[in-house]
């Protein structure tokens, strides 16, 4: 004789479900859910000040790595057409002007400095950076600066190449606006 399995009862499977003493279902009322919510997103926005600077520090990167493309770009156009292409930076202004007529404005809490050539200098207080043909470039450094971070643009001169590298800040110093005003003129 061959035995057939009994199927289980459906609800077996199943996990009892609590009751309040009342006799009502447990569970989780809105209110306690908009609580939980709410405790992860103020964690979230402490986390995010505390990690990364929160707005500034995106702001601030944001910014370098927008001067870094252009600058790029200013040396690929230089290669490409076999021209002689500038980039000129006003720090005082927080303006640039790059290849091909693209300019841009950086955020007014920023702090600009530009240290380069003095014989390039368009204008008293602007810098520039001349991108040669070959790829070569007159080079300089733009630093930009919001509290106690800092990030610099470097381009080497030699090879033109544009670097992007969080610059050190002490307490005393960082490249202060007064002496790249001075390494500009």
């Amino acid at each position: 004789m061959q035995t057939i399995p009994h199927p289980m009862p459906q609800n077996a499977m199943r996990a009892p479900r609590r009751r309040s003493p009342s006799g009502a279902r447990a569970g989780f009322t809105l209110i306690e859910m908009l609580i939980v919510v709410t405790l992860i997103a103020a964690i979230s926005a402490l986390l995010m000040g505390t990690i990364g600077g929160g707005m500034d520090g995106l702001r601030l990167r944001s910014a370098a790595k927008e001067l870094v493309a252009e600058l790029r770009h200013a040396r690929a156009q230089a290669m490409a057409k076999g021209e002689v292409q500038r980039f000129v930076i006003d720090p005082a202004k927080r303006h640039w002007t790059g290849a091909e007529g693209r300019s841009g404005e950086l955020h007014k809490k920023l702090s600009v400095v530009f240290i380069g050539a003095r014989e390039l200098q368009p204008r008293r207080g602007e810098g520039a950076i001349v991108f040669f043909e070959d790829g070569a470039s007159s080079g300089g450094r733009i630093q930009l600066r919001q509290g106690n971070a800092a990030w610099n643009i470097d381009v080497a001169w030699l090879t033109g190449e544009v670097g992007l590298h969080r610059a050190q800040v002490d307490g005393a110093r960082v490249a202060r606006a007064d002496d790249a005003e001075g390494a500009a003129r």
